[in-house]
């Protein structure tokens, strides 16, 4: 018997916050989510339709000996505190356990809580509050959406095109990709022109451009104009005028979600979900020498806002560190902060924990991001850089040519930024109006406008962003989903739409170009910021948008084509039937068209690919082949002789949204002998594998 139970999301967080309480105290974990919602009822998406889109529930399978658990530890408890994550989400798992357990909705036994710190922890379990109906029905209203256009559009897009799937967001997500993809097939390139000029100066070497001729600004397009401007100037350039400017550059605020994405993966060249995972981490807690502590803020926020108390010791921190000269203002938000996270920016949750006193109990990916992290929330809070600018125009002919250059006075906030934001001086020499400058060469070059660059995971976060699609917590998923279905590839670490993925986004807005767009999803994401508010319901989003849907729906079972397999005018040897073209984990193959009935593959005659190598061995030449694990090099000699070169990478696994049951760590989908497989990333320490 125990006089307070705490129920976290995470037991790698239970662990952590049970250090902090006393003995009166036992914290346990629900492992995420308790409950979803169930595929029966009318074609299977868990609502009742005839009485209000009322959702039914069903307990996940592999919860029921958590919730066994969690009800047996309820029972020895007097008081029960609900203390999941800081936003909808964990809002929504509060009231499903609340639910479940039996406990009381009008109890004061939700606690919210910003960074797994002592301090944090203990006083927010001195201020419970009510858990908030109006967030969960936001997430609720969220779930019921994305299960109706997830069941309804993947089942019409798998019978009509093989499709593998559809989602509310991912497929605006990937009609971005596809229109962008447009964009560059139809760009015409065009043809310009610079002329530059070389210039050296007490041994300063600078460089200026033509800008105008007179008042006009000059446009070449072809090599002609380039020779004739060429022809009419002369070596010697007069300087027209030298302007010199003081200038400063602020720092930027706070990491919210979407940038420390943005920035882990232009930076440090991680992938959203992997970004997510090591913060994941550092949010819930490190082992360092004396304590267990958390060691940044909430990692899912739109809010740039720093608490006082961070501030005022970050401020001292910088005074002590730096100098006064280097502290800054607080940066305010022009924006209206989203209530929904009603939380900080992403900081260190003590200023005086610097990535280098850390480091060793963290791994070399932790250390990288938390480096970031700490870094961009100091930043914040110190002065803006100061550069001396000098621009200077020179004249040959009434052709005037631009020159720049400046150079840092004072490095403000980049004293802690500039590893992730270089700064490189260009000196100008002194120059005087009316000064003659005697040009070491003038050169004409040719060049071609380029097509719109396609999407980098960053850019695509980005752009979601901006466009108010999806949600901070959501992009990584999008993004992973979009590549694992096959519908986009990285070519250059860009997104290049498939055969598949235009095909599916093309029939999407051909019949559903209502609602999967960007401003029809921005507007659902807003009902729900609405709904969070109290200022919306859930019955009407609902409402409004099936009977928005269902008609489209209607008209594109009736009317979108079904697209047979491509035959290749060959007939099956076993069965007599067609063969066709098919697509498969691994690749395009021919196989019969009588499927399942005919299981016949056909197997094609490859010339071997030769590595250039010959087998330790036998001596054999050595060859490329491919398995299912990819590319590999093996001896020419099989089967006579069985030899492979080691030299595959490991396959990064594919992430899930769900945790190891045993400590929390999330699952990943692996490949095995028998195929694919759910197991803890946490691997080999865990072992676990998800049935």
């Amino acid at each position: 018997m125990y006089d307070k139970l705490v129920i976290v999301e995470s037991p790698s967080k239970s662990k952590t916050i049970e250090n902090y309480l006393g003995k009166d105290y036992h914290v346990t974990s629900s492992k995420g989510h308790i409950r979803d919602l169930s595929t029966s009822g009318k074609d299977g998406l868990g609502i009742d339709q005839e009485n209000e889109y009322k959702p039914k529930y069903v307990i996940s399978k592999d919860k029921k000996d958590v919730v066994k658990e969690l009800k047996a530890a309820v029972k020895e408890a007097k008081t029960v505190y609900l203390a999941t994550d800081p936003d909808r989400e964990g809002e929504a798992i509060s009231w499903h356990l609340a639910d479940v357990l039996g406990l009381d909705m009008d109890a004061d036994n939700r606690v919210v809580f910003n960074e797994v710190t002592k301090d944090a922890v203990v006083d927010a379990l001195n201020h419970p509050r009510k858990i908030d109906q109006n967030l969960v029905k936001s997430q609720e209203t969220r779930r019921v959406l994305d299960r109706i256009i997830g069941f309804k559009l993947s089942k019409l897009l798998q019978r009509k095109i093989k499709s593998k799937s559809a989602g509310r967001v991912q497929s605006v997500a990937l009609r971005l990709i596809v229109e962008k993809e447009r964009e560059i097939e139809a760009f015409v390139p065009e043809e310009y022109w610079k002329v530059k000029a070389n210039f050296i100066k007490d041994d300063i070497d600078f460089v200026a451009e033509l800008n105008k001729k007179g008042t006009k600004k000059v446009k070449i397009s072809n090599e002609a104009e380039a020779l004739e401007i060429f022809n009419a100037l002369s070596k010697s350039f007069v300087v027209d005028s030298v302007k010199k400017t003081s200038k400063k550059r602020e720092s930027k605020p706070p990491f919210i979600t979407s940038t420390l994405q943005q920035e882990a993966s232009s930076k440090l060249g991680f992938k959203a979900r992997k970004t997510m995972m090591i913060a994941q981490k550092l949010y819930e807690g490190v082992q360092l020498e004396d304590e267990t502590v958390g060691l940044i803020t909430y990692m899912r926020t739109d809010s740039t806002r720093l608490s006082d108390v961070f501030v005022e010791s970050a401020t001292n921190y910088i005074k002590e560190k730096y100098g006064a000269n280097y502290v800054g203002k607080v940066k305010i938000s022009k924006k209206k902060e989203n209530v929904q996270d009603a939380h900080e920016g992403i900081r260190p949750t003590s200023a005086m924990r610097t990535p280098e006193s850390v480091k060793e109990h963290l791994t070399n990916d932790e250390f990288k991001l938390y480096s970031l992290i700490y870094a961009r929330a100091i930043a914040s809070l110190m002065a803006p850089s100061k550069f001396d600018a000098t621009s200077l125009v020179l004249e040959n002919n009434d052709y005037f040519f631009n020159a720049s250059g400046s150079v840092l006075k004072f490095d403000g906030y980049l004293r802690v930024y500039s590893q992730y934001e270089k700064q490189k001086d260009e000196v100008l020499p002194e120059v005087v109006e009316n000064e003659v400058l005697e040009s070491q060469n003038i050169e004409k070059t040719q060049h071609f406008t380029k097509p719109p660059a396609r999407y980098t995971e960053a850019k695509l976060i980005k752009e979601m962003e901006e466009l108010g699609i999806g949600r901070p917590s959501t992009y990584a998923m999008i993004i992973d989903t979009i590549q694992t279905r096959g519908y986009v590839e990285l070519v250059e670490k860009a997104f290049k739409p498939t055969e598949s993925g235009i095909l599916t986004s093309d029939r999407l807005t051909q019949f559903f170009n209502d609602i999967i767009n960007v401003e029809y999803t921005a507007q659902m994401e807003k009902e729900l910021d609405d709904i969070a508010e109290g200022e919306d319901d859930y019955f009407d989003a609902i409402d409004h948008f099936i009977k928005k849907f269902q008609p489209l729906l209607d008209e594109a079972n009736e009317k979108m084509e079904v697209i047979a397999p491509k035959k290749t005018g060959e007939k099956c040897p076993e069965c007599g039937h067609d063969l066709v073209e098919r697509h498969g984990r691994y690749g395009k193959f021919v196989a019969c068209e009588n499927y399942p009935e005919c299981k016949y593959i056909k197997k094609e005659k490859v010339e071997p690919e030769y590595t250039g190598e010959t087998c330790p061995k036998c001596g054999s030449p050595m060859v490329f082949k491919t398995g299912r694990y990819g590319k590999f090099e093996a001896c020419s000699n099989y089967p006579e002789c069985k030899y492979i070169k080691n030299s595959r990478k490991k396959a990064e696994p594919v992430m899930t949204d769900e945790v190891c049951p045993n400590c929390g760590s999330p699952v990943v989908i692996k490949k095995g002998r028998w195929g694919e497989f759910k197991a803890c990333s946490n691997y080999p320490k865990c072992k676990t594998i998800i049935k």
